[in-house]
């Protein structure tokens, strides 16, 4: 669609969301200010269990991974941070990796701990029977707050892959205390007014127990170490039929919804794109987000996706502008409307509020807003155009493919 286009329709989109009541202008300052990070590894090789499959171009240093998140901020207008990895982003300046991300237009986002790809977490890190694997992992996170300070960094994310595969393999109970003074050891090693965001997944890569298996485990663990420990929300990390709308409002209410990692999944952890497979339970998400108002202030919005066979520039452009749409059709909700409906027992009525909201095409408005923002009104477009990613097929080449999931360190 043509730029004109784009005008036209948001000509014709602002006059019915005017007659709806909605403060257009306000809409649009509101989307000016929202922010996706996205995750470094994102932009790198990576695949499935058996096998990686690479790309032309794609990042190989954490370098290259920051100048990619900046194309990608550059036409979006709105991802501005970038997660990192330890060790996978490992580098020997980390003053000098901040400043170039500032060079770039970046800052450095969440620092994320790896604590399960070494021989010695093959029965766990913090929650591990052995003593020398748990002080190494304490060691690691210890590690990751000092580079948090050196970057500027105010989130820890911790995710642990620790759990059990067979009945009677560790003491469950035993394991639970373990990971309470692991996390303890690592709350206190938080640079001042930093946040960790503790996250969960139901299963896989332990298949009998899960030290932190669902969002209540998170919760409690978060009460127990203090006010800067909130839950951190993966969008992939549900069984089926989990209503994550009805978690993110619980988790909001009581103060302790930290972030999101935001991707998609058919059937377990995915990592697909996120808004690929619901769309609508993304908006609902939000829905409960922009509800909540200044509750929702606090939460950081992350991307944690596996490119694996998509171009990983565009993948995550995709990713940024489908949580864009998804907030977009948020804030068109008449939430005044929607109370009185609830309270009148009007189910359907109280339903097609969101319907309404939904079922709107945003897109003309997120253009008219990206060109006020001195930005192409498509960013897949613009990128397209660009020549960015031949340019760096070209000067980067593609690596080896490989024959684990996971990036290469």
């Amino acid at each position: 669609m043509s730029e004109n286009s784009y005008l036209q329709s948001y000509d014709a989109l602002a006059d019915l969301l005017s007659a709806r009541g909605v403060d257009v202008e306000a809409v649009k300052a509101k989307l000016r200010q929202q922010a996706i990070e996205t995750p470094s590894w994102g932009y790198a090789d990576s695949g499935t269990r058996f096998k990686v499959f690479p790309w032309p171009g794609a990042a190989r240093t954490i370098q290259e991974k920051l100048a990619d998140a900046a194309h990608v901020h550059r036409l979006t207008g709105v991802a501005p941070s970038v997660a990192i990895h330890i060790p996978w982003d490992k580098t020997d300046d980390w003053v000098a990796l901040r400043q170039y991300a500032a060079d770039l237009g970046l800052r450095i986002g969440a620092v994320n701990p790896n604590l399960f790809q070494e021989e010695q977490y093959k029965l766990g890190s913090l929650c591990s029977p052995d003593p020398k694997a748990r002080a190494s992992a304490l060691a690691h996170m210890a590690e990751c707050c000092q580079i948090m300070q050196q970057v500027g960094s105010d989130i820890l994310s911790v995710w642990l892959a620790d759990g059990t595969n067979y009945a009677g393999q560790d003491s469950l109970r035993e394991r639970k205390h373990r990971l309470e003074e692991g996390l303890a050891a690592t709350y206190k090693l938080l640079p001042p007014g930093s946040r960790m965001l503790v996250e969960y997944k139901f299963f896989e890569p332990a298949f009998y127990s899960t030290d932190l298996p669902d969002w209540g485990t998170s919760y409690a663990m978060c009460l127990k170490l203090g006010p800067q420990a909130e839950v951190l929300v993966d969008t992939g990390h549900h069984a089926h039929g989990t209503n994550i709308a009805q978690i993110v409002a619980f988790l909001l209410d009581e103060g302790r919804l930290g972030g999101f990692h935001f991707n998609a999944r058919k059937y377990a952890d995915d990592d697909l794109i996120v808004g690929s497979q619901d769309p609508f339970e993304l908006f609902t998400i939000f829905v409960e987000l922009v509800g909540a108002g200044e509750r929702a202030s606090r939460v950081a919005y992350m991307i944690d996706q596996s490119h694996n066979i998509e171009p990983k520039i565009e993948a995550m452009i995709q990713s940024v502008i489908n949580c864009q749409v998804a907030y977009a059709k948020a804030l068109l909700v008449d939430f005044k409307r929607l109370a009185e409906a609830q309270l009148a027992g009007d189910v359907l009525g109280a339903h097609r509020v969101l319907l309404e909201a939904y079922e709107t095409d945003v897109r003309p408005l997120l253009a008219k807003v990206r060109q006020e923002m001195g930005l192409h009104p498509d960013p897949i477009a613009a990128h397209r155009a660009s020549g960015y990613a031949e340019r760096v097929a070209q000067e980067r080449g593609a690596a080896r493919a490989g024959g684990t999931g996971y990036p290469s360190a």
